[in-house]
């Protein structure tokens, strides 16, 4: 199973949502095509709207969960990914878990439906 990461937090409310959207369409792609996909984005953000925070802290416990429960770490570089506490913390985590992390390129660089490329993280 794939954990999907990406980056989510940011101050702009608009940032966020076009960010879900990216990975749902990512996860949605990667689900036609037979993968078995958990993206914490996309079970996350529709909780926001009931009072859930957005920031990492809240959610380590719950991520770290998944990704102890997932094969690979497959992290979405949408704008952010670098400077995501979060996606910074999950790498780690994966890491520690030993689980193989694996970086999927956008081709349009916003999270297209179409899949660019898989790579490592020395090759983005």
């Amino acid at each position: 199973m794939i954990y999907l990461a990406s980056p989510y937090s940011h101050p702009c409310p608009t940032v966020r949502e076009q960010r879900f959207h990216a990975v749902c369409r990512m996860a949605a792609l990667l689900m036609r095509q037979g993968q078995v996909v958990f993206a914490p984005i996309v079970h996350g953000h529709p909780l926001v709207d009931h009072g859930l925070p957005t920031e990492w802290p809240f959610w380590e416990r719950f991520d770290r969960e998944h990704l102890r429960r997932c094969d690979e770490l497959v992290v979405l570089t949408l704008d952010g990914w670098r400077e995501s506490v979060g996606v910074t913390a999950e790498i780690r985590i994966a890491g520690e878990l030993g689980k193989p992390v694996r970086y999927l390129v956008p081709e349009d660089g916003d999270g297209s439906p179409t899949l660019g490329r898989v790579a490592k993280e020395a090759e983005i």
